[in-house]
């Protein structure tokens, strides 16, 4: 070998171990616009269950914040048409009435009256929409989590008509324009697709918690492993009175309202 050829290779060398240093010794960098929380919590094992459940306490729920809506929906690249007729919601708010129907009477006080819940796939233990699904496009998870996957979704809307809790949306235009500001790590959908909320599997895959847990700055959401007698989830519907979203149609939502 040359002595030409030598001192290339040793320069081709130092100049591959340069480019790779900062990501060897800096891999922080490569989780993208994360949080330090976020990374910190990125590098522990991820979260798992024998079944996922969210509790509601709506003693601790404001009734002006939006703070998990707006977390949800800026995380999963939910878009804003600025049109009802048009709107896409994986979490938002619904008046008591329209949330428990079958609890209301004429004597209900105001505060019941003003009352306003956050709502949310309830991920039931016994979905219809998957039944429904053609292309299986809706799938249950072994932990219970009602997953989409959207290169299956061929947009015949079943699984919205089997839903009893309106809990999916579907992309009559094309969503991506009215996406205020992507985010690069979870994948945008098209025209013709149904989605829903997720319970941030892509986040529990992380260690990390749903994003509308940790944006509650009241801890009124309270998300855990129902099947866990230890878990705080299972703890706090064990010992207070908690509804479920018409139970009685046997589709055994794993959303859990404190009231």
């Amino acid at each position: 070998m040359t002595s030409n050829r030598r001192e290339f290779l040793k320069i081709a060398g130092a100049s591959t171990l340069a480019l790779l240093a900062p990501a060897i010794l800096c891999p922080a960098r490569t989780r993208g616009n994360l949080s330090a929380a976020e990374q910190k919590s990125s590098l522990l094992h991820p979260l798992t269950a024998k079944r996922w459940a969210l509790a509601v306490d709506h003693a601790k729920c404001s009734a002006d914040c939006t703070d998990c809506i707006t977390a949800c929906h800026r995380i999963h690249n939910v878009p804003d048409f600025h049109n009802p007729k048009d709107e896409i919601k994986w979490i938002w708010t619904e008046p008591f009435s329209a949330v428990f129907p079958g609890e209301n009477h004429p004597y209900q006080g105001q505060a019941v009256q003003k009352m306003r819940l956050p709502v949310l796939c309830n991920h039931c233990a016994n979905p219809p929409c998957v039944r429904v699904c053609p292309t299986k496009a809706t799938f249950q998870r072994r932990d219970g989590i009602v997953m989409m996957d959207y290169h299956r979704c061929i947009g015949c809307r079943l699984c919205m008509a089997a839903c009893p809790y309106g809990a999916r949306s579907m992309n009559y235009r094309d969503p991506r324009p009215f996406i205020a500001g992507i985010n690069p790590d979870f994948p945008t959908r098209t025209k013709g697709v149904v989605e829903k909320c997720n319970f941030c599997e892509e986040r529990l895959a992380r260690g990390l918690r749903p994003a509308c847990v940790d944006a509650c700055k009241q801890k009124a959401l309270v998300f855990g492993d129902v099947e866990n007698p230890q878990a705080e989830v299972r703890q706090l519907i064990e010992k207070r009175f908690n509804l479920r979203r018409r139970a009685n149609l046997g589709t055994k939502p794993q959303i859990y309202y404190i009231l």
